[in-house]
């Protein structure tokens, strides 16, 4: 029988446009993690980088140069990899400067851009979004490590949410949810060769009021942890574990008055290990904010896990040629 936590907010800004959608909560060590604001408010085109501090509630906010879909720390401890439109590029948010590293992304459709993403040693693996939401043009992308080779992996996704790599008896793979689609899906992943395997579904979450979002594994990589995104009326928000074997669900986390989840990520503070979740306002009426107070909130709730996982930065790339 699966169980369920309340979360408690543990934010929420007084900007409503760092409430319209925040996802990607990223742990920087000790009591702190990052997210993206991916846009601010429905006709903005651009987002930011955000920094918060739990024991001060403290976040800082850093304007990037478009929407951005993923942020992860760098190993130098002062930039951030991030996926900004159609490029990917480094962000130094003490200069405020971007350095474009790739682009390219997407570039032989239209009315795309960069969604959430993974590390995965010194790869990138992330998805785009349809921003209409209805076309199966969006790619699902690997930028590798060894070569700086931008490789298309998909080219039929709508919007490409929640990744994790999956290592098991010797085998690598990509998880990985089309959140349209309402699955959880598993590829054999090739880094060398640049291609993914065939699909296997392993949670099928397509009769669900809501949609798979953003997507972590559980410390032992033996479960995932996914918010999902609920665009009608409901009293809570949910993000949930799964334990990837058998599919079966095994604990919930509700975020009161926050139905639309977004990112899931674990963060340490004060010798415990907390689940952090981003909800958005995006897309909801007027009238049903009234409803729905904490949406654009950021929630928080106590687990019961030993590590926050592997949660790696990213190896800073040269810019030396």
């Amino acid at each position: 029988m699966s169980s369920t936590t309340i979360a408690q907010r543990l934010y929420r800004s007084s900007d409503q446009q760092l409430r319209f959608l925040p996802e990607g909560p990223y742990p920087l060590g000790e009591g702190q993690f990052s997210w993206v604001a991916i846009q601010h408010g429905p006709d903005a085109e651009h987002g930011s980088l955000n920094v918060f501090d739990i024991p001060s509630s403290n976040n800082r906010s850093h304007l990037l140069p478009g929407r951005p879909g993923f942020a992860f720390p760098c190993d130098d401890g002062r930039h951030f990899i991030v996926g900004c439109e159609r490029q990917i590029g480094l962000f130094d948010p003490v200069e405020l400067e971007w350095i474009p590293l790739v682009g390219g992304i997407d570039e032989d459709v239209e009315g795309t851009i960069i969604n959430d993403g993974v590390i995965y040693q010194d790869n990138l693996i992330f998805g785009t979004k349809d921003l209409e939401f209805q076309t199966k043009k969006a790619g699902l992308y690997l930028y590798r490590g060894s070569d700086r080779k931008l490789i298309r992996l998909r080219d039929d996704q709508i919007c490409s949410n929640g990744k994790a790599v999956l290592e098991q008896d010797g085998e690598t793979s990509l998880v990985d949810i089309d959140s349209p689609t309402g699955k959880i899906v598993r590829y054999p992943l090739d880094i060398a060769g640049g291609k993914l395997g065939e699909p296997e579904v392993l949670i099928d979450l397509s009769d669900d009021a809501a949609v798979p979002d953003g997507m972590i594994m559980t410390p032992d990589g033996r479960g995932v942890i996914v918010s999902m995104y609920n665009p009608g009326e409901a009293e809570a928000g949910e993000t949930r574990l799964y334990d990837v074997g058998s599919g079966t669900l095994q604990h919930t986390w509700k975020t009161p008055f926050s139905p639309q989840n977004t990112c899931p990520n674990l963060v340490s503070h004060q010798g415990h290990v907390y689940l952090v979740i981003t909800t958005a306002v995006e897309h909801m009426p007027a009238e049903r904010q009234e409803r729905a107070s904490e949406a654009g909130s950021l929630f928080f709730a106590r687990t019961d896990f030993d590590s926050v996982g592997h949660a790696p930065a990213f190896p800073t790339p040269s810019l030396d040629g």
